[in-house]
């Protein structure tokens, strides 16, 4: 890996081959479904499609750092300066039997090129969206500079994730590589929406308390995401207890959260120590009681403002009790993937039926 160069181009002609010829198929599906639609309801087709297929891989993602995967191959875009890791076979071998447990093994190239083809894949639909928005442009539904937005910025994500491994998982890198994530979901479903409105007039205070609501998820997600990147989901061992019975037991804050420092280094230059460790996850842990009581009191107001708030408010009390599930499920099972990945799914899953929120009622307006 030492003498590995981060960056090598030579293969992105091959990459960008295996990206369109992965959404060829999506993109023929949708084709065949939506040819009786208006230009209008094609993009909204192809909108929610691409959502759908980022939110694939945004769990796909999560499943590349589980699995310790992010650096299976430790240059940038190829593996090994190839397309494939069947290209690079010699040299990943020789990576696993200098070090069988170490970052590049086959099964993690494979996983980490996988991920790779798939984000490429979801950014061609990107394109093809955008290059239809400014042609049908005339037709009346969003202003096309939305699609153009999301364009740029997943190709700042891809920026994001050239970097996650050539920092070497960097942690505040990889925490924003899964904000940007979470933000083209956002993006996505708010232009979604937008293409087919379905106005929901509430109160100002509703209003005011779904911002609310939207920016302390979002807060709680970016901790989680630094949990994560940090590895200290069983910094706590316990629930609803820390360690050893204690709730509040030894934290250093100052340490936890310095956020330009490499991966598992304090701000010192040392280790980072563990009570560094266990204040990032009380931390998440104090975020998470404060965003469960705000989509309690939320739901509640919700549920007695009419028929449609009130589907609403079970949406999100079903996605609440899904991340409360999955949250306790990781420190009490000791971290299962299943559950590591329920939970990720879980946060993406509150984002996007926010900003479908907010976008309703942004139409109402």
């Amino acid at each position: 890996m030492g003498s590995t160069a981060a960056y090598d181009l030579a293969p992105l002609g091959q990459l960008l081959a295996f990206a369109t010829l992965i959404a060829a198929g999506p993109l023929l599906w949708w084709r065949q479904r939506s040819r009786a639609a208006t230009p209008a309801g094609r993009l909204r087709a192809l909108t929610v499609l691409t959502l759908f297929l980022t939110f694939d891989l945004v769990l796909f993602g999560a499943f590349t750092r589980l699995t310790d995967s992010g650096l299976g191959c430790p240059d940038w875009p190829g593996c090994y300066a190839q397309s494939n890791p069947l290209a690079a076979h010699d040299e990943i071998h020789a990576a696993q039997t200098a070090m069988p447990t170490g970052p590049v093994t086959h099964h993690k190239a494979w996983v980490e090129m996988v991920h790779r083809y798939l984000a490429g894949a979801v950014g061609f639909l990107i394109l093809v969206l955008s290059a239809l928005s400014w042609k049908h442009r005339d037709q009346g539904a969003i202003s096309p500079w939305w699609s153009t937005l999301t364009l740029a910025w997943v190709c700042l994500q891809g920026a994001f994730g050239a970097w996650t491994v050539t920092m070497k998982l960097f942690p505040a890198i990889v925490t924003l590589h899964l904000l940007l994530a979470l933000g083209l979901l956002m993006l996505l479903a708010w232009q979604a929406q937008a293409y087919e409105p379905k106005p929901l007039a509430l109160s100002a205070g509703l209003r005011r308390g779904a911002w609310i609501v939207f920016a302390l998820a979002l807060l709680q997600v970016a901790l989680g995401g630094w949990v994560s990147t940090n590895y200290a989901v069983l910094a706590c061992s316990e629930f609803p207890s820390c360690q050893a019975g204690q709730w509040w037991p030894a934290a250093d804050f100052a340490q936890g959260f310095t956020p330009w420092r490499p991966l598992g280094t304090g701000a010192d230059g040392g280790w980072l120590p563990f009570a560094a460790l266990t204040a990032i996850h009380l931390a998440h842990r104090a975020g998470a009681a404060l965003v469960f009581t705000a989509l309690l009191l939320f739901a509640w107001r919700l549920w007695r403002a009419g028929p449609e708030a009130q589907r609403w408010a079970v949406r999100l009390l079903l996605v609440a009790a899904w991340q409360l599930a999955s949250g306790v499920s990781n420190v009490v099972l000791d971290w299962p993937i299943v559950a590591a990945l329920a939970h990720t799914g879980g946060a993406a899953m509150l984002l996007t039926l926010l900003s479908f929120l907010l976008a309703r009622l942004h139409q109402a307006r």
